[in-house]
């Protein structure tokens, strides 16, 4: 449609088709089937509004959604489509490993590759928007949200935010992809105490420092929506937030594309104290910048009361409508109402061969390999293994996130490892994934029927912790594959306790006091606690939940078809009470190594290390590549200059291996203080075996920048250290100026 027919068409629209325009509903309002999490009551939405609303959300399928656009567009006095929109977070039926594996994999263009499979297959069923990514930055594994972000740093996070757009949106010229909606903006990965849904409250250096640049990001490389988060950020919500939504996503950064409120969140602005009542939050929301009001009566019941009693001028809600109608114009929704549907392709290109191959590929390359004494992995497929564990068997290996995805079509640890192994694998489940009804019960999804499927009764488990151990006297390797359950991690999943459950841990020392060799097969959707069962196993795979075909890349690595390349995006604690715990916290006066004081009266803990158990960027590989002759093309820089540098990598071993070398710096002196170190450039790079290779990086000397309390940046001169290594603790160090 040309520009000047939607402006007309605008125009003719009457007041309440505008507002239906800025209502986002979910299938159940039209006699569809949905999958929406969150809490679900009556709006009280007239009925007239439910017939305008201007798009439906966590309805697909090729089928359905035709059905429902030709229901709609009948409806609308001007036959205007809706938009479908879903979460597609990490897969749509191909599912990858969920986004803190993906964060680990250190390799963007990877991903890019993974949401455009992700974006297409969403596309020929139905769906047009999808909510992601989510780049939210994390220093804090008690939120059970960590599971949806690449990790706890800004740069990159910000390379992953521009690779899942690019690849959720390139095809859409051909009726293919996704519209990319970024989330959640801004600093929801900042709760207090990773408490969900909590406030956030930081400095303006903080805020534009460690949390803003993702969003920007994203924006940058084109996504044509925005989703406001949920939380308030220093006492605004983001959802009424201007000068968050107006001045600095709009104005500064220039976006002009849609944005949209979280799940509820203009009626929230009731509850966190922010608005009176459904008309104050209406005008407070729409004001702000929010042109969709997701699952919630605010926009239906309020705008029109705004409008007539002249509280709120027409214009708003006529650009907000614009948007919306341009966004629809945009994919060709007039001409083309059903978009790239199809039940042709949905049938043969959902989950097809080429998508779960790469599906196995991103999670080949998203496990981390946290432990590996005496070299233990890879093992041979001539031993006699036994594999113990709740996850042994279990097909729930996509994450609470999936919600299209179906464990049906999970590849299991169990199915994979008897490809390889045959005869010489045994299997017996040991014990439960947990013991603790009152805590599933405490999720939410679970009634008493599925949480008794899932907790054995106490002569179940006695029976087969004694066959677990049985079993594992007769192996000489012992695969343990724990974790935690699929719905303890997600949104509403923060957890206080991080450590496995203690009915895993007993089935591990018990194990252990066996005296075999023991690799533990890590399935979480968070850092965990492994403290206290670190020292009873020889190797630790970090598998998150993997996907659809995480069984397979579990065994990839386990036999050695790949070399572990996985590096952490997020740090491992030792314990618990070091949260938020995260690799580029500041500097301070009183710094527990390099001090003036000695003994008590430094920053440290008295029960506890200050380290964590592993550091962002670790993981090990089954080569050893050997890090050495650090050069920088010139230590003295000015503004305009890119510092230039090299590194030598040898690899001494028989494996080819991908690595990850991660350049770190620190601003020495500063007005104001800067982080210990803080990833500025990295670069995944093949070493082949028995060779060395020279890596060169190129960086900008405005990339050493800051950003000041009034979120401008600044580049001070001054003296920096450079730090390059395999992971954040252990760097080769070199000084550098700028002048």
């Amino acid at each position: 449609m040309k520009q000047e027919r939607l402006e007309k068409l605008l125009n003719e629209m009457s007041l309440s088709e505008k507002i239906g325009q800025l209502i986002q509903l979910s299938g159940d309002f039209f006699k569809s089937k949905d999958i929406s999490f969150g809490p679900i009551q009556k709006l009280g939405i007239p009925d007239k509004l439910v017939d305008l609303s201007g798009s439906i959300m966590n309805v697909t399928g090729a089928a359905e959604t035709q059905r429902l656009q030709k229901q709609q567009m009948a409806k609308q006095p001007h036959h205007i489509p809706v938009l479908f929109m879903s979460d597609v977070i990490y897969g749509f039926k191909t599912i990858f490993p969920i986004p803190v594996g993906l964060g680990a994999t250190w390799n963007p263009e990877l991903i890019k590759e993974a949401f455009k499979v992700a974006a297409n297959e969403a596309a020929v069923s139905g769906n047009q928007v999808c909510f992601a990514p989510m780049v939210d930055v994390t220093h804090d594994p008690r939120w059970g949200r960590t599971l949806e972000s690449p990790g706890e740093d800004p740069y990159l996070n910000s390379c992953f935010a521009k690779a899942m757009v690019e690849g959720l949106q390139e095809q859409l010229p051909n009726k293919k992809g996704q519209v990319a909606c970024v989330k959640h903006y801004a600093a929801y990965g900042a709760v207090e105490a990773g408490l969900e849904y909590n406030l956030a409250d930081m400095s303006m250096s903080n805020l534009f420092q460690n949390y803003l640049p993702p969003y920007k990001a994203a924006v940058k490389a084109g996504c044509k929506m925005v989703m406001a988060s949920l939380n308030t950020l220093n006492g605004v919500p983001a959802t009424a937030n201007k000068w968050l939504l107006t001045d600095l996503l709009k104005k500064q950064w220039g976006f002009n594309g849609v944005i949209i409120s979280d799940y509820a969140s203009v009626y929230e602005l009731i509850k966190h104290g922010f608005a009176a009542d459904e008309e104050d939050a209406a005008f407070k929301a729409l004001d702000a910048g929010i042109d969709i009001d997701m699952k919630s009566p605010v926009y239906a019941n309020g705008l029109q009361k705004l409008v007539e009693n002249g509280k709120l001028s027409i214009t708003k809600i006529n650009e907000a409508c614009m948007r919306i109608l341009q966004l629809k114009n945009d994919l060709g929704l007039f001409e083309n109402p059903y978009f790239g549907s199809s039940e042709i392709e949905e049938h043969e290109y959902t989950l097809s061969d080429d998508n779960r191959k790469l599906a196995r590929k991103v999670a080949d390359e998203a496990i981390v390999l946290l432990k590996n004494n005496h070299q233990v992995l890879p093992l041979s497929s001539n031993e006699k293994v036994a594999l113990i564990g709740p996850y042994g068997d279990e097909k729930s290996l996509i994450g609470m996130w999936a919600v299209h995805g179906d464990i049906k079509d999970c590849v299991t640890i169990k199915a994979a490892l008897s490809s390889i192994l045959g005869t010489n694998l045994g299997y017996a489940q040991g014990t439960d994934i947990t013991r603790d009804k009152q805590m599933l019960a405490g999720l939410g999804f679970l009634n008493e029927e599925r949480i008794s499927r899932i907790v054995s009764d106490d002569e179940t488990e006695n029976q087969n912790h004694q066959a677990a151990l049985s079993l594992a006297k007769k192996a000489e390797t012992i695969i343990l594959a724990v974790g935690e359950n699929v719905f303890e991690s997600g949104e509403a999943g923060s957890k206080t306790n991080l450590h496995l459950p203690k009915n895993q841990v007993k089935l591990i020392k018990d194990i252990h006091n066996l005296g075999k060799k023991i690799v533990l097969v890590v399935i979480s959707g968070r850092p965990l606690v492994l403290t206290d069962v670190i020292q009873d196993v020889d190797a630790v795979v970090e598998s998150w939940f993997p996907g659809t075909e995480g069984g397979n890349a579990i065994a990839d690595v386990l036999f050695g078809k790949v070399s572990p390349s996985g590096r952490l995006s997020t740090t491992f604690p030792f314990t618990e009470g070091q949260e938020p715990l995260y690799y580029s916290h500041l500097s301070t006066g009183r710094p527990q190594k390099g001090s003036q004081h000695v003994g008590r009266f430094v920053s440290r803990y008295i029960d506890a290390p200050n380290e964590p158990l592993f550091p962002f960027g670790y993981g090990l590989s089954y080569a050893d590549v050997k890090y050495s002759d650090l050069q920088i093309e010139s230590d003295a820089l000015n503004e305009s200059d890119n510092l230039r540098l090299s590194i030598k990598l040898v690899n001494d071993s028989q494996w080819s291996q991908k690595e990850t070398v991660q350049v770190y710096f620190h601003d020495d002196v500063a007005s104001i203080v800067q982080p210990v170190k803080r990833l500025v450039s990295f670069k995944k790079v093949t070493v082949p075996a028995k060779t060395s290779v020279r890596v060169t990086f190129s960086i900008p000397a405005t990339d050493f920048s800051f950003f000041d309390n009034t979120g401008h940046p600044k580049l001070e001169k001054g003296s920096f250290h450079l730090f390059i290594g395999p992971n954040s603790n252990d760097v080769i160090t070199k000084e550098f100026q700028i002048i």
